[in-house]
């Protein structure tokens, strides 16, 4: 599955079970997020051992987009099939201060910044 507009991409691999993200979520609300709401569930209700979101080359996090990811990290806990690894990038400024508060959503999440 794949997403791609002007300013993001969104692609789902499910023979590895790898959500990557990247350019800027600046949407506007939960309903402009609805095609990358509907992208990450069907990620989340494959059950794979091993759930991957990458968000390195993610330059731009609004509060809705975290929002969003937020709901996505509660669905892979209450399906509770998989681990999840979130891979961030130390140079981009959100990250480094959101990614830490997905643990607290999920606390088995394991979180790679480099």
């Amino acid at each position: 599955m794949e997403i791609k507009h002007e300013d993001y991409q969104v692609t789902y691999d499910p023979k590895t079970a790898t959500i990557t993200c990247s350019g800027s979520f600046r949407l506007r609300g939960s309903g402009e997020y609805a095609e990358i709401s509907h992208l990450l569930s069907e990620a989340a209700g494959a059950k794979s051992d091993t759930m991957t979101l990458d968000v390195r080359e993610l330059k731009f996090l609004n509060s809705s987009g975290i929002n969003t990811l937020s709901k996505f990290v509660i669905q892979v806990r209450r399906y509770n099939a998989s681990q999840m690894v979130i891979l961030g990038n130390r140079q981009v400024p959100w990250q480094r201060q959101s990614l830490k508060n997905f643990q607290r959503l999920l606390p088995g999440l394991q979180l790679e910044i480099k």
